[in-house]
C-alpha cells in the first residue's frame, strides 16, 4: 500500500540516506476504529458518515463524500429544531447498497426552558446510497404527536474539495481558489479551482424546493399531521462527467438502478452457506465488501483497494485480491489483468519509478497528483505487482482454461518477463531488487512499504538495492506460470526456458535465504548481499509459491506458528523476539488478514492443512468481535487472550479488498479446492473442515463448461464430499 507507515518515517533508499522526512504518511490523530464510520462506495466515489448519516467536518475528520480523490462534501449535518436527532440505529445493508439510519427527535424547550416537544415523537428514518458519481437521500419523516404541528429541519452542508492527501495529513502551502456558490431555489453549486487550473463542482439538489437555501445550510418547514407521512429528497453530485449528464435522476429509479448493477455482479460469485450462521454473515460481508470495492474499467471488474485512503487502482492489492478470488468469480482476475497490461509501463521515468514493462503500483486522480507534489499520479513503484501480474495469468489460465485471454495478454506478459531480467535483477545476481529512481519515490517497494521495515537483526535499516524473500517467490511463480501459458498457446520451446530458469532460482533462493539457525528464510538481502536475519511473515510466500524446497517446509511452518510469531489470531508479520517487534506498528508486528490467507495457502501446499485451519479459526474469531463482522487492513499484534478480542489498529482501513478476500482464500485453502478445465474437473484434495464448520455448501462452483453445487461434511476424522445438483459433464473428485 501507499501508506509508508502510519509515522514520519526516515529515509532508507538505495544511496542510505538517513534525513528525516514526512513521506505521505497517514497521520494518527483521529482513530477510524472509534469513529467506526459507515462506508458506501460506486466507482470513483465514496462516502464516509458517522452512524447517524452525518459528516462532520473538523481537524483529522476523514468524514465526507469523496470523486476521484477530492473531498466534494465536507460538512452535511442534520438538527431537527436547531438540535441533532437521537440515533436509534444505524444498518448498513448486507450488499452495502444502502445506508439506512433511524432517528428521532430529542427533548425540545422553548427559550423559557418549558418542554414544547416530548422526545420519541418524529420519527426519521435516512436513506442513503451512491451511484454514477452522486450521493442520493431520501428523508422519510413521520409524526407521532397527537396534534398537527409545524417541524423545521435543517441541513448544514459545506465543500472543502481538500485533496486525498491532505485528508491524509500532508500539508500545503498553497491552495486553489473556492468560489461562491450559486444558489437557485432547489440547488445549490460549490465549486474549486485547483493550483492545476481544473474547477471540481459540487451540486446539492433538494426536493421540495427548502424554504430557505444558502451557501451553507437547506431549511425546510414541514407540517406534520399525526401519522402522516412525508418526504425529503436530496441528491448530492461530485461533478458532470462522461457518465453523469446535468439530468436530475429520481431516487428510486436511481436506487433500482444500483440494486440491478450490484445483482448482476456479485451473480457471478459461487455461494458459501456453511453450518455457522456467524461466519455465514462474515462471509457475506466479505463478498459485499468485494463487490462493492469492485469497479468497472474499460478493461472489466477492477477490485479498489480500501476505504478510506486507497479507494483507487493499485496493482499488487488487486493482484493479491483476484488470486485470493479467483475461485470464486474468475471474471474479477480478467478485469485485473486487461486493466493492469492496458497501463504497462512503456518507457523509463524516475519520476514515476517507471521501467519498460513494470507493472503499476497506484494511480491518483486528485489535484495533489496532477501537480506532482505527491508522484501517484501514475506510479510503478513496487517491486512485486510485476512478477505477481505474470502469476495471476498462469493461475488465471489454470482456473478457467481461457487461452484465448491469455494469448491476448502475451505480449504484456513478454515485457513484465522482460523487466524482471533486465531491470528487476540490478545488479545480475539472478535475484530482482528495488530501489527507488526518485527522492519523492516510496522508500521500501514491497507490500511491507513502511520506512523501517526491512532491517537487521540489530535493528539497522537495511540499504539498498534489497532483495525481497517474497519477491524472489514470485519470481519463481511468474518464470512457471510463464512456461505453463508458453506451451498452452504453443511455445514449446519458451516454456522449456522459463521452466529451467525457475529451476536455477529454486535452487539459488534456497543456498542465499534459507537460514539454518533461524529456522526459517531470511526477510530480504540487502545492498550488500548481507542477509537480513529476521524472522518474518515473508517466509511464508515462499511456501505460497512453492519455491521452498520440500525439506524445508516443516521447519518453516513450525517457525512461523510458534509463539513469537502466530499470536492466537493469525501470524505477525515480524516475530516478537525480533528488535524492532511493535505489536501497534504498521508492519513490525501486527497481524495482516491478506497476509495470513497466502501463508496459509503455502501451508495447504506442502499438507498443512491443520495449521491453515488454526490461521483460519483465528482470523475467524477475530471477525466476530469486528463490527460488520468486517476484517479490517490490519490489527496488532498482541498475544489474544480468553474472553477478549483482537487490539485494532487506528488508522487500518476497512472495507479493505485483500482482507475481505482473505476468509475467502483460508477456505479454498483448507478445502484443497482446485480446478482442471480442460476435463471439466472440480478437485478437493485432502479436504479439512476448520473446527468452527461442521458442513459447508458451495453453490454454481464452475468448471469449464459446466458447474456443480457441492457439500462437505465433516464425518469422524473425514470429510465427505456429495454433489447435490449438477449442470454440464463436471466431474467433482476427492484426492488424498
Amino acid at each position: 500500500m501507499d501508506t509508508t507507515g502510519a509515522e514520519i518515517p526516515h529515509a532508507a533508499d538505495a544511496s542510505g540516506a538517513g534525513e528525516q522526512i514526512a513521506q505521505f504518511f497517514i497521520p494518527a490523530a483521529a482513530s477510524l476504529q472509534e469513529r467506526r464510520p459507515r462506508t458506501l462506495k460506486h466507482g470513483d466515489t465514496f462516502g464516509l458518515f458517522d452512524h447517524n448519516g452525518d459528516a462532520i467536518s473538523g481537524p483529522g475528520s476523514p468524514e465526507g463524500i469523496f470523486h476521484r480523490d477530492t473531498r466534494h462534501l465536507s460538512h452535511f449535518y442534520l438538527t431537527i429544531e436547531g438540535h441533532r436527532p437521537i440515533l436509534l440505529s444505524s444498518i448498513l445493508r448486507d450488499d452495502n447498497a444502502t445506508l439506512t439510519c433511524d432517528l428521532t427527535n430529542p427533548d425540545l424547550y422553548d427559550a423559557g426552558g418549558r418542554i414544547i416537544l416530548e422526545h420519541d415523537l418524529i420519527h426519521v428514518r435516512r436513506s442513503r446510497f451512491l451511484w454514477r458519481g452522486r450521493c442520493f437521500e431520501r428523508l422519510g419523516i413521520h409524526s407521532f404527536y397527537e396534534r398537527q404541528r409545524r417541524i423545521r429541519f435543517e441541513v448544514a452542508f459545506g465543500a472543502d474539495f481538500a485533496d486525498l492527501f491532505e485528508v491524509r495529513g500532508t500539508r500545503r502551502e498553497r491552495r486553489g481558489q473556492i468560489h461562491q456558490a450559486e444558489i437557485a431555489a432547489d440547488s445549490v453549486v460549490l465549486s474549486y479551482t485547483g493550483l492545476d487550473d481544473k474547477r471540481r463542482a459540487t451540486t446539492l439538489l433538494f426536493d421540495p424546493c427548502p424554504a430557505e437555501l444558502t451557501a451553507n445550510r437547506a431549511v425546510f418547514e414541514l407540517e406534520l399531521a399525526p401519522h402522516e407521512p412525508a418526504s425529503l429528497f436530496m441528491e448530492i453530485n461530485c461533478g458532470w462527467d462522461s457518465y453523469n449528464t446535468p439530468v436530475r435522476q429520481r431516487f428510486f429509479p436511481a436506487f433500482m438502478e444500483a440494486r440491478r448493477a450490484l445483482r448482476a455482479s456479485s451473480s457471478r460469485a459461487t455461494a458459501v452457506i456453511t453450518s455457522n450462521e456467524i461466519f455465514n454473515e462474515a462471509v457475506r460481508r466479505s463478498v459485499s465488501d468485494l463487490y462493492m470495492l469492485i469497479t468497472d474499467t474499460p478493461e472489466g471488474p477492477y477490485p479498489y483497494a480500501g476505504i478510506p485512503w486507497f479507494s483507487t487502482v493499485f496493482g499488487r492489492d488487486a493482484l493479491i485480491t483476484a488470486l485470493e478470488t479467483l475461485w470464486l468469480d474468475p471474471a474479477v482476475a480478467a478485469g485485473v489483468l486487461r486493466h493492469l497490461a492496458a497501463h504497462q509501463a512503456s518507457d523509463i521515468d524516475p519520476v514515476a519509478d517507471a521501467e519498460p514493462g513494470k507493472i503499476l503500483h497506484e494511480v491518483r486522480n486528485g489535484e495533489m497528483a496532477e501537480l506532482g507534489e505527491v508522484p501517484f499520479r501514475r506510479y510503478y513503484g513496487s517491486v512485486d505487482s510485476t512478477p505477481l501480474f505474470v502469476v495471476l495469468a498462469g493461475e488465471y489460465l489454470k482456473r478457467t482454461g481461457d487461452v484465448a485471454t491469455v494469448r491476448e495478454l502475451w505480449p504484456s506478459l513478454r515485457s513484465a518477463l522482460g523487466w524482471i531480467e533486465d531491470f528487476g535483477d540490478r545488479d545480475g545476481d539472478g535475484f530482482v531488487e528495488y530501489g527507488r529512481r526518485t527522492q519523492e519515490g516510496l522508500i521500501n517497494q514491497g507490500w511491507k512499504d513502511s520506512h523501517d521495515s526491512v532491517f537487521h537483526h540489530d535493528g539497522s535499516l537495511a540499504r539498498g538495492p534489497i532483495a525481497l524473500a517474497e519477491v524472489q517467490a514470485y519470481v519463481y511463480g511468474a518464470w512457471r506460470a510463464a512456461a505453463r501459458i508458453a506451451r498452452a498457446i504453443g511455445f514449446a520451446e519458451q516454456a522449456a526456458s522459463f521452466d529451467g530458469k525457475a529451476k536455477a532460482l529454486r535452487t539459488r533462493f534456497d543456498e542465499a535465504f534459507f537460514d539454518e539457525a533461524l529456522g526459517t528464510y531470511v526477510l530480504a538481502l540487502d545492498g550488500d548481499k548481507r542477509p537480513c536475519r529476521v524472522r518474518s511473515s515473508n517466509a511464508g510466500h515462499a511456501l505460497f509459491t512453492r519455491i521452498a524446497l520440500p525439506k524445508r517446509a516443516q521447519t518453516v511452518v513450525r517457525t512461523l506458528m510458534s509463539s513469537d510469531s502466530f499470536c492466537g489470531w493469525g501470524i505477525r508479520t515480524i516475530a516478537a523476539n525480533e528488535r524492532r517487534y511493535n505489536p501497534i506498528s504498521y508492519h513490525n508486528g501486527s497481524v495482516w488478514p491478506h497476509d495470513n490467507a497466502l501463508i496459509a495457502a503455502g501451508f495447504a501446499n506442502y499438507g498443512f492443512k491443520r495449521e491453515a485451519a488454526r490461521i483460519f479459526e483465528g482470523l475467524f474469531t477475530a471477525s466476530t468481535y469486528i463490527d460488520l463482522r468486517r476484517l479490517p487492513e490490519l490489527f496488532c499484534g498482541f498475544a489474544r487472550q480468553r474472553a477478549h478480542g483482537p487490539t485494532f489498529y487506528p488508522v487500518a482501513c476497512i472495507p479493505q479488498a485483500w482482507a475481505a478476500a482473505a476468509p475467502l482464500s483460508l477456505l479454498q485453502s483448507c478445502l484443497g479446492l482446485g480446478f482442471e478445465p480442460e476435463g471439466n474437473e472440480i478437485t478437493f484434495h485432502e479436504p479439512h473442515l476448520p473446527a468452527f464448520l461442521e458442513q459447508i455448501t458451495l453453490k454454481q462452483l464452475s468448471a469449464g463448461r459446466g458447474s456443480v453445487d457441492v457439500s462437505l461434511r465433516r464425518s469422524g476424522e473425514q470429510v465427505v464430499v456429495e454433489v447435490l445438483r449438477r449442470q454440464g459433464q463436471v466431474k467433482v473428485l476427492t484426492t488424498a
